[in-house]
């Protein structure tokens, strides 16, 4: 039976999008954390399995640009929010995360991400911050779909390369971090699973 661990030389991609304050990982507020499993099939294909999202407490004397609110459509004083400090919605967020590796036999997780050195970037700038121990995650390496899709199907919005490969999108819910994390691991499962008919692999 194909296994996961022996596809990616012992990562687990997890595909991780976040919604932040802003776009520097130092200063600018960390407000949403999703990621979805991805499995494998007994033919080797990849499906999502599950998915998590947070809601993330600014850490203290964080900046948030109005433009990223209106972005994101994120609402700070919702009653519904029902935000975590940072260190707790990495706790939840990586405990999954840390089962599904040991689970699958991998070695550790590798992001997988749109722009994803943007993502990892403010996961590491969080770690660092809340002094968390034991991230499941690769520290710098990861899997970028906006490449992955530039070559499978000439496009690098997330948009656009999910249609260019045959996928649904809904412009009204994009920039939620659930659904864009979704899509992406939509997006990812079906670069790499045309990529084993082309070639076997």
């Amino acid at each position: 039976m194909p296994r996961i661990a022996d596809r990616f030389r012992g990562f687990l991609p997890v595909v991780v999008d976040v919604e932040t304050g802003g776009f520097d990982c130092e200063k600018d507020a960390l407000l949403e954390i999703a990621a979805c499993i991805i499995r494998m099939d007994d033919f080797g294909r990849l499906f999502i399995a599950d998915s998590i999202s947070l809601h993330v407490e600014p850490f203290e004397g964080a900046h948030i640009s109005p433009k990223s609110l209106e972005i994101t459509g994120i609402k700070l004083d919702s009653p519904f929010r029902n935000a975590l400090p940072e260190k707790e919605a990495l706790r939840q967020a990586f405990q999954p995360v840390r089962q599904e590796v040991r689970a699958t036999g991998c070695q550790r997780a590798i992001l997988v991400g749109h722009n994803s050195f943007f993502d990892l970037s403010f996961l590491n700038a969080a770690i660092d911050r809340t002094e968390f121990k034991r991230s499941p995650f690769h520290p710098f390496s990861s899997f970028d779909t906006a490449t992955l899709a530039g070559l499978a199907f000439g496009q690098t919005v997330l948009s656009r390369a999910v249609q260019a490969a045959g996928l649904e999108w809904n412009e009204s819910n994009a920039h939620s971090a659930l659904y864009d994390t979704e899509r992406t691991a939509a997006l990812f499962c079906a670069i790499v699973n045309r990529w084993k008919i082309l070639t076997g692999f």
